[in-house]
């Protein structure tokens, strides 16, 4: 087999080897692995749920198509230009993209459809469990979480949540990667003082025992 084949074929390996699977690059983007790639997903983002504030989604949608076609169609013309002085023939400036193939596969849209209709049935069975007290002490703790929420309604409204939760994604991680032996212990002080409470609560009241007991 010919020397150069081969040295082909291992760049290609390599590369190939070298792609990381998405949950990984998930945890990359948002422990800020990558500083530049993590500003600018957490930047466009941010802007986004922020444009969404002042304005309608249609509005944004359309005026970020408009930007989009804006810097597209500038440097289409640019380019174009540019050929026609240096007479060169480079084609069309975005071909490599126009030649890639972007249709879903059938398998990934049935494996990503099976995990949403999972996650969709486990959602229903849960909530029907909650909702019908199959366990009261469950039924209870979701009723102090909805309670809790009411108020967490009143003064902020859904993109208000998104934005905080946004930034919290996008810093919680790194916090508590810099300082999980502290988050630990208080986590874990807080954990055994709900679960003291509720065992006081248990042993006080008629029925609230759960059935392993």
């Amino acid at each position: 087999m010919d020397n150069n084949s081969v040295d082909k074929k291992e760049p290609a390996a390599a590369a190939t080897a070298a792609v990381k699977p998405w949950k990984e690059q998930v945890v990359d983007l948002l422990y800020w692995r990558d500083v530049k790639t993590t500003g600018v997903v957490f930047g466009a983002a941010l802007l986004l749920l922020l444009s969404l504030t002042v304005c309608s989604i249609v509005s944004v949608c359309s005026y970020i198509g408009l930007a989009l076609l804006s810097v597209t169609i500038c440097f289409r013309i640019y380019k174009g230009i540019l050929q026609a002085i240096q007479k060169s023939d480079e084609g069309h400036p975005f071909k490599q993209y126009l030649d890639q193939e972007v249709a879903l596969s059938e398998d990934m849209v049935h494996k990503y459809s099976d995990m949403v209709l999972a996650k969709l049935n486990k959602t229903i069975g849960e909530l029907r469990r909650l909702f019908l007290v199959e366990d009261l002490v469950d039924s209870i703790k979701f009723a102090v979480l909805m309670w809790i929420l009411t108020y967490v309604g009143a003064f902020f409204n859904g993109l208000t949540i998104l934005i905080l939760g946004l930034i919290g994604v996008f810093s919680c991680p790194i916090v508590y990667e810099k300082h999980q032996a502290q988050i630990d212990h208080y986590l874990a002080l807080v954990n055994n003082q709900v679960k003291d409470v509720v065992g006081k609560i248990q042993a006080k009241v008629p029925g609230m025992k759960r059935k392993a007991e």
